[in-house]
């Protein structure tokens, strides 16, 4: 991997980041969302990640490194998601307080929360880039970026609902996709130094996306009586994701 490729690589990772500030934006003119429209747009979100997961990163997994290594790759980060998850202070609007025992004010227990959802997204994008260069980033980037729009809508809300202003709920969910370029670079790093482990890692962050999708956004998105609206956005998600691959491919 060129230099170049590098530098486009956290780019398009920061890119993908700040997308979610844009659609935190959103507060400063409706900041008023029914439960079901929230419910479609985690839906949707939850749909692009899965698409992307199986299409850009566990896919190419298999293509170049065979089923058993994807397969490694895959259950060891589903498994260090699960740690982070069991481990690390955080917070879910609906499903509550999950780690450790922690003292952190409310808002900060839910920034923790949206970190750790958004580390294997950024450090997917990394891989990416690591993987068929332009193409396989691009791809990624642009899946992460479009998700993370009413991703971040989603976000704000409960930190202005908790009784942050506007402007801070703003602040606080783009500082969560901020994230994503810092995890994007070890992706990027490794895959240049150590090109060999390129499939390891793919699968690595396919099973961590599929264990936010399972674990986080599916159940969030169907907890307060709006399963198939949900689904209906979860679906479109998917499918839109497709589409966007075949745009590249």
């Amino acid at each position: 991997m060129d230099d170049s490729t590098l530098i486009l690589g956290w780019a398009a990772s920061l890119v993908a980041g700040l997308a979610t500030g844009l659609g935190a934006l959103v507060i400063l003119v409706q900041n008023k969302f029914t439960d079901r429209s929230q419910d479609v747009m985690m839906g949707f979100a939850g749909g692009v990640m899965l698409s992307a997961a199986g299409f850009s990163l566990m896919v190419p997994a298999v293509e170049r490194g065979g089923h058993v290594l994807a397969t490694i790759g895959i259950a060891i980060g589903a498994l260090v998601l699960h740690l982070l998850d069991r481990t690390v202070p955080h917070l879910h609007p609906q499903s509550g307080l999950e780690g450790k025992a922690s003292r952190l004010p409310k808002v900060w227990l839910m920034f923790l929360a949206m970190s750790i959802h958004n580390i294997p997204e950024g450090l997917a994008v990394g891989l990416g880039f690591g993987g068929d260069g332009l193409n396989t980033g691009m791809i990624t980037a642009t899946a992460i970026g479009i998700q993370n729009i009413p991703e971040g809508l989603v976000v704000a809300l409960p930190f202005f609902v908790g009784g942050a202003s506007k402007w801070r709920a703003i602040g606080l969910a783009t500082l969560t996709g901020l994230i994503e370029p810092m995890a994007s670079l070890p992706g990027l790093f490794l895959t240049a130094a150590l090109p060999s482990v390129l499939p390891l890692g793919l699968a690595f962050a396919g099973g961590a996306m599929l264990f936010v999708v399972s674990d986080e956004m599916i159940p969030e998105s169907h907890r307060k009586g709006f399963e198939r609206e949900a689904t209906l956005g979860f679906v479109g998600g998917f499918l839109a994701m497709m589409l966007i691959e075949g745009m590249f491919t």
